[in-house]
């Protein structure tokens, strides 16, 4: 017997051994794939497959025979190939990418390497089966006779199912778990498995067994990936083709799993997923960078329900890779940052680095420029440095700064490179010297210095006069700078957008609840992005959980804490980061499904709706009347009117900034009512204003403000946000100051010629008792008056004098204005004593004793118990420090009122006075001459009290006005100031022109006096002489 013929019988015998034990084990009309690793002549291939194309044993038939891998042996490895139709079996695959998608691939000599038909179809199962102790054998310890029977019986039963399959190549069971029991196992099919095939077949076995299944399969679907990988970066248009074997009832789901985790792929910026067919959907990547590298995944899901709660659940898988060749971002450096030569002969070496994040890309790295040696590459925790040096002369001109530059090259021949400046300071250069951290640094220049566990750099100016400036750092929180590209990418198709928008808000909420960790203006910048990035990218958000969380994170933003970290403008934008803010986080309210117990710490919501409804947030009230539907949203904003820039130079902001949206038409008429946050002092105007978002500050357009009577209120016709502005001035009437100060320099000045009239001609008028009291009045009230107002010039700028002089003023001037009303009393009692009693002679003491009394004790009392009674005359409760005169706070409230009561009861009283001594002069019969003369100067004060009543009351009752009325009314109030302006101010102007030109005999006293003190003329002296001759 030859060798030929043994190998012959040997093969005969293996392959009827073989076929002979699988049908111990196989249904009627089940499969089995044979694979045999035979090492033969090249030659004898052929006669095998002859051969086994006609093997038939009983019911058992040998199909198809084909030859699936040939390796052809070399020196220490083998190289293998897949025949056509084939490819490298699953297993082999995951242990062997680089062969995953060649044909051909070169082991070692030991590995096994096995192809399959491409058609072959990998399972992967788990049988949850409800009754776990009818097998609970098959949880025994796996050398045990009950577990190896427990076991035997289930593989016989699943194999008795699944091995009708056609191409049916093998069933194991991996496993079992506890949970009911959980029977693990895998298969494999050669062929194409229809899927109801395989759906009918699972529901006999979960049946039988009264389990349910959960499966995965591989081969059903597949990936058509780009050809020539790996992809160039940056390379557009690329398409994966995700292909069914049937039409599987369902819609494919994409994901893909890279560095940064496992994604579902919508369509974004990027992506573009289209179902072409019923078997057929693909991807269409429009930018490939390091995000789109990783393992894609298509998805179809099959589900049928049957019995009471079992359930099969098949998940069709098709994964392939795609490989980018990636770019580097390269951050550059110099060692050190900015090299000092101490002198011409001094020789430096530096170190220009180049540094990356960790990559899986081999780099080819280069360096251009002068000089450069001993290049390096260290590797840190998160970042490869590349290093060249570079060594430097000093006694050479650097004044020029010279470079060198890296170079990356990737897989794909693209390059990236960086250029490293070498910023010399030359001997005699300006420099800031060494400080701290910060190294010696060449004067204009930055100094720059890595974020130490955060992202971003941290910078030091050092200026031309060899200063330091202070340090900007822009150092971000590790946690909330990854929010914040998160929120970059959420639109690019890696991951439906509504749902990373949730992830995004949730975790920028968590990262911001502890106000400490972002305390700075670069973290509070950071999270106003995310706010921004989202609200560019959003269109609507429906989620609860979403809208929650957005809102705790603006209001955590809004915390009394970060004050300090919001004021930094941005360079990098036009915008404040308060309007950036306030911006995105109106409009996401916006489109938000907003409920009525949205409300956080730092802001309250409030929604309605109908024709007209009432939004109130932190106790502003905002009604909106208008047609048509819609929900009217409102949100108020603690703290953020503080933040908001503010353009004018003569209004602050004086309220919470609230803001109203709604989706109804343009014809609205909103009404609003804040809470002050500083009262509004009287002539002090509000505005009512929204912000301009194209000019970036408050306008008062379309906003009128309710004025004096509701100086909390205003009417708007659009919608926007909203705030009230405080003027910080009262309104100034235009030559008030002008006219009081013309006005009361006359009356001083008249005052004073008054005195020396009554001084000149008092021997001459004062004939009677009433003509004294007269006098003596008008003397005094002359000296109080001439007192106040020259306290009111002294005072007339508090804000130059101190706090006792202006209380000084208002004392003596609340003292004298009272006194000379109630020597104005005296002069009326007077008057109404001598009426009532008939002209009952008084004695001139008496007289003078009750008016010295009236006149200056009186107001003495008043005085000094109001005084007393308010704080020993504090500020803000005997007088304000504003004006240097007593305090208005209100309808009978202030000190005000214990110079306006006596005064209003004074005038009353002369009024009454002048009624009756009037109807007694016009009715009293005159038969006594003696009493002629009395009545006569009885006549003469009652004209003084009839001049001055009105004098001194009538700018008193203006004045008393002008504390109700508010400036901000108008017209009016304007009219009434400067009426009490110009008769107050003139008083004393009137009282000269009234009681002292005005009086005939004392006009004719004072001119008789200047006629004495004159030379006599001819004609006058010859009269006298006369007229004394004729006497004698």
């Amino acid at each position: 017997m030859g060798p030929s013929t043994i190998l012959y019988t040997r093969m005969w015998t293996f392959l009827f051994l073989y076929i002979l034990g699988i049908n111990f084990c196989q249904a009627d009309n089940s499969t089995q794939m044979l694979y045999a690793k035979l090492i033969i002549d090249k030659s004898a291939i052929a006669n095998i497959t002859s051969i086994l194309k006609n093997f038939t044993y009983k019911n058992t038939f040998v199909e198809a025979p084909v030859m699936t891998t040939v390796c052809t042996n070399g020196t220490g490895s083998k190289e293998c190939e897949c025949k056509p139709d084939h490819r490298w079996n699953d297993t082999f695959c995951q242990s062997n990418r680089k062969c995953c998608s060649n044909k051909t691939c070169t082991l070692d000599k030991s590995a096994d390497a096995k192809c399959v038909l491409s058609t072959t179809v990998t399972i992967t199962g788990s049988l949850k089966i409800a009754q776990a102790n009818k097998y609970e054998k098959c949880l025994k310890g796996t050398e045990t006779t009950d577990y190896k029977d427990c076991r035997n019986d289930l593989m016989k039963q699943m194999k008795t199912a699944y091995s009708t399959l056609r191409g049916f190549d093998f069933l194991n069971i991996t496993g079992f778990r506890l949970g009911s029991l959980f029977i693990d196992f895998t298969m494999s099919v050669a062929s194409t498995v229809n899927s109801q095939t395989l759906i009918n077949i699972s529901e006999a076995i979960s049946r039988n067994l009264s389990a349910s299944l959960d499966m995965e399969t591989a081969g059903v679907v597949r990936l058509i990936m780009p050809n020539y990988m790996p992809v160039s970066y940056g390379d557009t248009d690329k398409i994966i083709t995700c292909i069914a074997t049937e039409d599987l009832g369902t819609t494919p789901q994409w994901s893909i799993t890279n560095i940064n985790g496992q994604y579902d792929i919508t369509n974004g910026t990027v992506s573009t997923v289209t179902t072409l067919s019923k078997t057929e959907s693909q991807i269409q990547l429009n930018e490939v960078t390091e995000l789109w590298k990783g393992t894609y995944l298509c998805l179809y899901q099959q589900t049928k329900k049957f019995g009471n709660d079992s359930t099969i659940n098949i998940l069709h898988k098709g994964s392939d890779v795609l490989d980018v060749a990636l770019l580097p971002d390269i951050a550059v450096f110099t060692v050190p940052s900015f090299p000092r030569c101490k002198t011409k002969t001094d020789v430096l070496q530096v170190a220009a680095q180049c540094e990356i994040n960790n990559s899986t890309e081999p780099y080819a790295v280069s360096w251009n420029g002068d000089g450069l040696k001993d290049y390096s590459e260290t590797s840190a925790d998160k970042t490869q440095i590349y290093s060249a040096q570079k060594i430097i002369d000093c006694g050479v001109n650097n004044n020029n700064q010279t470079t060198a530059s890296c170079i990356f090259k990737n897989r794909k021949n693209q390059n990236k490179s960086a250029s490293v400046p070498f910023n010399i300071i030359a001997e005699g250069d300006l420099y800031c010297r060494a400080q701290g951290v910060w190294g010696d640094t060449k004067a204009g220049f930055t100094s720059v210095l890595k974020c130490t566990n955060s992202a971003g750099q941290r910078t030091r100016k050092c200026n031309l006069n060899e200063q330091w400036e202070d340090e900007v750092s822009g150092c971000v929180n590790s946690d909330l700078y990854n929010v914040l590209q998160n929120a970059k990418i959420s639109d690019t198709g890696l991951g439906a957008l509504d749902k990373n928008a949730e992830t995004i808000f949730s975790n920028l909420n968590n990262v911001t609840q502890n106000s400490g960790r972002i305390n700075t203006f670069a973290n509070v910048n950071a999270s106003v992005d995310v706010l921004s990035t989202m609200s560019n990218k959003l269109k609507v958000v429906d989620n609860v959980t979403t809208t929650k969380n957005f809102l705790a994170s603006s209001s955590n933003l809004l915390d009394g804490s970060l004050e300090n970290s919001w004021n930094k403008p941005d360079p990098e934008s036009n915008k404040s980061l308060a309007e950036k803010y306030l911006q995105s986080v109106e409009y996401l309210i916006k489109i938000s499904n907003i409920s009525n117990d949205s409300d956080q710490k730092n802001i309250h919501i409030d929604t309605c709706s109908g024709d007209e409804c009432t939004n109130t947030v932190f106790n502003a009230t905002v009604t909106v009347r208008s047609s048509g539907n819609g929900t009217v949203k409102t949100a108020g904003f603690k703290y953020l009117q503080d933040y908001l820039p503010n353009t004018t130079q003569t209004f602050n902001i004086n309220s919470i900034v609230v803001s109203t949206t709604t989706q109804r038409g343009k014809d609205l008429e909103i009404t609003l009512k804040f809470p002050l946050l500083k009262p509004r002092p009287r002539h002090v105007e509000l505005q009512c204003v929204s912000w301009n978002y194209n000019q970036s500050n408050w306008t008062d357009g379309g906003c009128v403000w309710g004025g004096a009577s509701k100086p909390d209120e205003c009417t708007c016709n659009h919608l926007t946000s909203f705030a009230i502005l405080m003027s910080r001035c009262p309104i100034e009437i235009p030559y008030m100051s002008e006219i009081t100060y013309a006005g009361l320099s006359a009356s001083v000045v008249s005052l004073v010629i008054s005195l020396l009239i009554e001084l000149i001609v008092w021997s001459k008028v004062v004939k009677t008792n009433t003509l004294h009291l007269r006098h003596t009045a008008h003397v005094n009230i002359s000296l109080c008056l001439l007192v106040a107002d020259c306290c009111f010039l002294a005072s007339s700028q508090p804000e130059i004098i101190s706090e006792i002089w202006c209380r000084i003023a208002a004392l003596l001037k609340h003292f004298c204005y009272l006194a000379m009303f109630f020597w104005m009393l005296s002069l009326s009692t007077m008057l109404l004593h001598q009426a009532v009693f008939l002209f009952h002679k008084v004695g001139k003491k008496t007289y003078l004793r009750f008016s010295l009394i009236l006149g200056y004790i009186c107001p003495f009392l008043i005085v000094f118990i109001t005084f007393l009674t308010n704080n020993g005359g504090a500020q803000d409760a005997y007088f304000s420090l504003e004006t240097c005169w007593l305090v208005y706070s209100g309808l009978l409230k202030g000190t005000i009122y214990t110079f306006i009561l006596p005064v209003g009861i004074i005038v009353f009283i002369n009024l009454f006075a002048m009624i009756v001594v009037i109807m007694k002069l016009l009715d009293h019969k005159i038969t006594e001459k003696s009493h002629e003369k009395e009545i006569q100067a009885a006549k003469t004060v009652l004209r003084s009290v009839i001049l001055l009543t009105p004098i001194f009351g009538l700018p008193w009752i203006f004045g008393f006005a002008t504390f109700i009325m508010d400036l901000t009314a108008g017209a009016v109030t304007l009219a009434v100031n400067y009426a009490f302006v110009v008769l107050n101010a003139f008083q004393g102007l009137f009282i000269l022109l009234t009681t002292c030109l005005g009086d005939r005999m004392t006009r004719e006293a004072l001119l008789n006096s200047f006629r004495k003190k004159a030379p006599p003329t001819i004609s006058e002296s010859s009269t006298k002489l006369e007229t004394t001759t004729k006497k004698s």
